[in-house]
């Protein structure tokens, strides 16, 4: 059902679109930030649901990929999943892409920098995908890997 006002309230009170890691750059130590990166519990949930295991590969994302998106109905859901989205695809490029690594902006957003020094906002690209579909997290991480 279309509820106009309604969507206008979605649209004043979404959840933001991106993630932050608190703490001061000297603060942060990189195998904490990458393990509570990790995480992502709403969409190992969802994916469980439909039989994919997050196991930190590639196949994970081309699995990922398949899933009927049913949480484009919620608006709250949908921003959730896509952080996790994002720092899921992060996730599995820090451990498959050599020289991948998390780097934390100083307004606390996390980006993968890879070894060319290209950095990655893999957040923004998981809420793409979470909205539209594109682009594919798969492709995202084939991209990284010939970096």
């Amino acid at each position: 059902m279309d509820i106009p006002f309604l969507g206008k309230w979605r649209e004043r009170h979404a959840m933001p679109t991106w993630f932050a890691v608190a703490g001061t750059g000297g603060d942060r130590d990189p195998a904490s930030v990458a393990e509570l990166l990790a995480e992502c519990e709403l969409l190992r949930e969802r994916a469980g649901h439909y039989g994919v295991e997050l196991d930190n590969s590639a196949a994970s994302l081309s699995a990922l990929d398949q899933i009927v998106p049913s949480w484009r109905d919620d608006p709250d859901v949908m921003s959730w999943l896509g952080n996790d989205a994002g720092l899921y695809l992060g996730t599995v490029i820090l451990h498959t892409v050599p020289g991948a690594a998390w780097q934390v902006w100083p307004d606390g957003h996390p980006v993968i920098r890879l070894s060319s020094a290209r950095e990655i906002d893999t957040v923004a690209l998981g809420h793409a995908w979470a909205e539209s579909g594109s682009p594919e997290l798969s492709q995202v991480h084939a991209e990284a890997s010939e970096d």
